[in-house]
């Protein structure tokens, strides 16, 4: 029997609509060779490589430039954070970590006044930053405005926007966010599931086809109908093969668990075994289920052909 003892979270189902973006990471990394991604967008700098590795390549992508000491409690805590978040941008920003310690000139003509301080460097400029260490929500904000402020560059200067990065490898520039995908995740960051359902129909209403729009609905309407649900109560419920709801409501829970193999063979299984209405409410809970993972996700051939298997 499944476990349910983990409540379903928030980021349960922001872990379902990436799906699509870690398989393509995955897929990346393996064609790139292992630390591929990390050496390209981490750099150590000092002071004899601080004009290549930072002012050369802010001219073509924002240099995040973390200044920090070992004697700082504060570097330990923030560093991490930066690599994390930077990393998962794919090449798109560079994270240059200096020592002040080792290199206190790039301190001082910074005038750098206390430690960790993080810069955001664009075309040799220091064009916004922060002195503090920050929890990762308000780093990810921050980085999320440099990185739109860097697209309203470019889409201000299209001339100046670079085909291919240092060293010769393609740039991976992608488009503008949409405003409503970002105003969906603003919202789910705040804990405001209506809000975030409200952004991803606006888009689906203009462009019904965005997987990225569907996978992000089918999420948050996972998690408001599991919001408050009582799991041990689950467990008893699934006692009877009759509670139809109970199945559903299970099916949810392993969803965001990370068993979605599980919970697909739960729902196709209560489609064989009834007709109907009951029937037809399993399968369009199953086909909304379906839409929280990329088009192309392995589990899904696998689960459609179950369902048709079951139906026909």
């Amino acid at each position: 029997m499944a476990d349910f003892s983990r409540p379903g979270s928030l980021y349960g189902a922001i872990d379902l609509g990436a799906r699509k973006q870690a398989l393509e990471a995955q897929a990346r990394r393996e064609a790139a060779g292992p630390q591929a991604a990390s050496s390209a967008s981490v750099v150590d700098v000092t002071e004899e490589t601080f004009t290549t590795e930072v002012i050369d390549r802010s001219m073509t992508v924002p240099v995040v430039l973390d200044l920090w000491s070992p004697r700082a409690p504060g570097s330990s805590q923030l560093s991490p954070v930066l690599e994390k978040v930077v990393g998962e941008l794919g090449g798109r920003a560079v994270l240059a970590k200096v020592n002040v310690d080792t290199s206190p000139q790039i301190a001082q003509a910074l005038r750098v006044q206390a430690v960790p301080t993080v810069l955001a460097i664009f075309q040799g400029q220091a064009v916004t930053g922060f002195q503090q260490v920050l929890p990762e929500q308000e780093v990810r904000r921050w980085l999320d405005e440099l990185m739109g402020a860097v697209e309203q560059f470019y889409q201000a200067n299209p001339g100046a926007r670079p085909e291919t990065a240092p060293g010769g490898q393609e740039e991976p520039v992608g488009p503008p966010v949409d405003p409503d995908i970002l105003a969906a995740e603003q919202a789910i960051e705040k804990g405001d599931l209506d809000a975030a359902a409200a952004a991803y129909e606006r888009l689906l209403a203009r462009a019904p086809g965005d997987e990225d729009a569907k996978m992000g609905l089918a999420g948050v309407n996972l998690i408001r109908r599991t919001e408050g649900v009582d799991h041990a109560d689950v467990q008893r419920r699934l006692q009877a093969p009759d509670d139809i709801d109970a199945h559903l409501l299970a099916a949810d829970l392993e969803m965001l668990s990370g068993s979605v193999d599980e919970a697909f063979a739960r729902i196709i299984a209560v489609v064989k075994r009834t007709s109907g209405d009951e029937r037809d409410k399993a399968r369009r809970h199953l086909l909304g289920l379906f839409d929280a993972l990329p088009a192309d996700d392995p589990s899904l051939a696998k689960a459609r052909r179950a369902l048709a298997s079951a139906l026909f």
